[in-house]
């Protein structure tokens, strides 16, 4: 069922879309005898792999030539293209308020039966409907990662810490840490989108991905359930560093690399800069422990890639083609390996060490999605927890949180 969400990119939006449909899909022309596929995907760090996908693809398909396009601001330039009437045949993307707009506006080709989807694992389907709030599957999950706090071996070793499995052991940990004159956390709150990482893990499994579902109902607010999860977003900040917002994302990852920090609050995207700054760190990785029953703690693990084909592409069948492609084991396998993610395939696994205790709670279904994949881009999420994170005034921070919400909720 299609939500009120469906006016999301205003009257401007709607109407380049109403063109889309009356018109001819202007990607997929012939060239040499081929059929033209153009792959647009949101992932800079990707393009190098995906590049070589594509040329094995094109090698093996005579009739076939995929191009790939990795603009930046990937996510805005697709929204420009939409209102232009230039929508790629496939598109890549995270499972984002920008898709969920997307695949309301009837942007994207109906795959709910596709046989594309017989390998994925049905609670990153589900994942899919839940952010759209529609019946309708008009996207591939391919490739996820993981929200949790890493943690230095070496170090937790060194001082004898077992990896905490409750949020008192959480805090207990990071105490002693502390009262040994080392850092337990390393924030990087310079940069705003950092600050939302223990939100998007106090969050859903504090409160539940279902509140997302009733704050688009406006059956429940931020003010009624979220104040255990601002309390405990500030008592973090109470073991962090001499500078938590004067220190940006490259800079975390150099200084965990270099040891430190004991523990960072991050998402598996991190690990392949880490070893950038010091390959011989040894990483581990627990999920974050949001309450005090281990057992009802869920791993946030959300979709980091789908693919989407355009509704209307004259070439529907070979960008399916392309998919299949990419969805077989070795493929994705491929990607996985090379991006430090994991596999929305089921079946195909994810070998490094360094996110080895993440994968039972990925093999057990115990996953719940990112908080901000429900939270539409307008709300501004980021600037308003770092402000909470500075100036600590937790009524406001919900007042706010609830009146930009409904500010973007009643335009569309």
């Amino acid at each position: 069922m299609r939500t009120s969400l469906t006016k999301a990119l205003g009257i401007m939006l709607l109407c380049g879309i109403t063109a889309v449909l009356l018109s001819s899909c202007t990607s997929g022309n012939k060239a040499n005898g081929k059929v033209q596929i153009e792959f647009f995907q949101n992932k800079p760090e990707a393009k190098g792999t995906f590049d070589e996908l594509i040329k094995t693809f094109n090698a093996e398909h005579s009739d076939i030539q995929v191009t790939q396009v990795n603009p930046p601001d990937a996510e805005t330039v697709l929204k420009t293209r939409v209102v232009k009437n230039d929508v790629p045949d496939i598109m890549a993307m995270g499972a984002t308020d920008t898709y969920s707009i997307l695949a309301q506006s009837d942007i994207f080709a109906d795959l709910t039966d596709s046989p594309l989807l017989k390998t994925i694992d049905p609670n990153y389907i589900q994942m899919l409907k839940d952010v759209t709030g529609m019946d309708e599957v008009t996207g591939v999950p391919y490739a996820t990662n993981a929200n949790g706090i890493m943690y230095n071996k070496t170090l937790f070793k060194e001082m004898g810490l077992d990896v905490p499995k409750t949020w008192d052991e959480l805090i207990a940990t990071a105490q002693k840490i502390k009262d040994a004159g080392k850092i337990p956390f390393y924030f990087t709150y310079k940069d705003d989108w950092q600050t939302n990482l223990p939100f998007n893990a106090l969050g859903p499994n504090l409160v539940g991905i279902d509140f997302y579902l009733e704050r688009r109902e406006n059956k429940v607010t931020f003010k009624e359930k979220y104040r255990e999860v601002a309390e405990k977003q500030l008592e973090l900040m109470n073991y962090g560093h001499g500078d938590n917002f004067g220190k940006a994302y490259s800079d975390g990852n150099r200084a965990f690399a270099n040891g430190e920090a004991y523990m960072y609050i991050q998402g598996t995207w991190a690990i392949s800069e880490i070893r950038k700054a010091n390959p011989n760190v040894d990483i581990g990785f627990f999920p974050f422990p949001t309450g005090n029953d281990p057992s009802q703690i869920k791993l946030v693990n959300g979709i980091d890639s789908l693919f989407t084909i355009a509704a209307n592409t004259p070439n529907k069948e070979q960008a399916e083609q392309f998919i299949a492609f990419l969805l077989e084991p070795e493929n994705i396998g491929k990607y996985i390996e090379e991006q430090t993610l994991f596999s929305a395939v089921e079946g195909v696994k994810q070998d490094d060490p360094a996110v080895q205790e993440l994968t039972p709670y990925i093999e057990q279904g115990k996953v719940i999605d990112f908080a901000d994949h429900y939270i539409p881009a307008a709300v501004q999420l980021n600037s308003i927890v770092q402000s909470f994170l500075q100036n600590k005034n937790i009524d406001n921070y919900l007042d706010t949180l609830d009146k930009e919400w409904d500010k973007v909720a009643n335009r569309r």
